[in-house]
């Protein structure tokens, strides 16, 4: 587990922009559970974080000064550019985003990565049905959350699992989950899920370890297991002991399939339509955690893993843009 004290909070000079270049101050930045495995080396999907330079992760800000960019001041954009107060860029990888959807930091969730994450999950990789029964864990966190939605929008039986009795009643009132159990009060979990699942015909996986045995148990055949995180393993000393059922994913022909969301990036129009239209309509449901200051990154990174956030958790940087 990583400490605070991993962590150094640097003051640097900035460069003054050049033609072509733009300044943008942040307003908000994301800190995600992926961002873990950037902290240890070895071969991965993504590069590690290079020691001594600032972190990297999704960010929103305001374009602060313009010298003959595409973007004008005032303007917001999207980066990748978080973990840091200001930048300068001449462009590359910035998004410019509509605040009058949805609050400028919802493109850090439920209009960002972790929403288009669910979205690409749950419909391409789950497939559901009118009728399926789908089980979600770490239900009350970004994704978690945004596929419970989803799956209830498509008519399916939808149960949820969440680290308290707090996250429970969010999912029952405000995702309108069918059914939701806090796993740290199960003495056995897989009987938990027996509860209120007579069969599973989705299981989306972010938390791996006992869950992914439980929801493997109660697997309908032909069943789609959908392996978007294992946040219980993201900190492990040792390797875990795999799942001690997985033979079942053969008697009942089980899809068990991962997936990188930054594979599917083509699908982020049709995820942007589909979701404004449900925020528009009343549909979906969203929380934050907010916490203040950059000083204070490190401590809301780490909360991802001791349960601290309910929804999205973001740390502000900046003045919010005013109507």
């Amino acid at each position: 587990m990583p400490k605070e004290a991993d962590f150094e909070l640097v003051t640097v000079p900035l460069p003054e922009p050049r033609e072509g270049e733009v300044l943008v101050q942040n307003i908000f930045m994301s800190v995600d559970p992926y961002m873990r495995g950037r902290m240890s080396e070895g071969e991965s999907y993504i590069p590690p974080f290079p020691l001594g330079k600032a972190l990297e992760g999704g960010c929103v800000g305001r374009v602060r000064r313009s010298v003959g960019a595409r973007f004008r001041e005032g303007d917001l954009v999207l980066s990748m550019l978080g973990w840091r107060e200001y930048y300068v860029s001449d462009g590359t990888g910035l998004i410019g985003i509509d605040p009058s959807l949805a609050p400028v930091q919802a493109y850090l969730g439920i209009l960002g990565l972790p929403g288009l994450t669910a979205y690409v999950g749950l419909l391409d990789l789950g497939q559901p049905k009118a009728g399926d029964t789908v089980f979600v864990s770490g239900a009350s966190g970004a994704v978690g959350a945004v596929v419970c939605q989803i799956a209830k929008i498509k008519g399916c039986r939808v149960v949820g699992s969440a680290g308290s009795d707090a996250k429970v009643a969010w999912l029952l009132e405000k995702a309108r989950v069918d059914a939701a159990f806090n796993y740290k009060k199960v003495g056995d979990l897989a009987a938990e899920v027996a509860i209120h699942c007579d069969g599973l015909d989705i299981y989306f996986d972010n938390v791996g370890g006992p869950h992914l045995v439980a929801a493997l148990g109660r697997m309908k055949p032909f069943g789609r297991v959908v392996l978007c995180g294992m946040i219980s393993q993201y900190n492990v000393t040792r390797p875990p002991r795999g799942p001690g059922n997985l033979i079942l994913a053969i008697m009942k022909r089980l899809t068990l399939r991962g997936f990188i969301v930054t594979d599917h990036l083509h699908r982020r129009q049709e995820f942007l339509r589909d979701m404004s239209r449900w925020i528009a309509e009343g549909k979906i449901a969203w929380k934050e955690t907010i916490v203040e200051g950059i000083e204070n990154a490190p401590r809301a990174f780490l909360g991802l893993f001791s349960g601290e956030n309910l929804g999205k958790m973001l740390v502000k940087l900046g003045p919010e843009p005013t109507a």
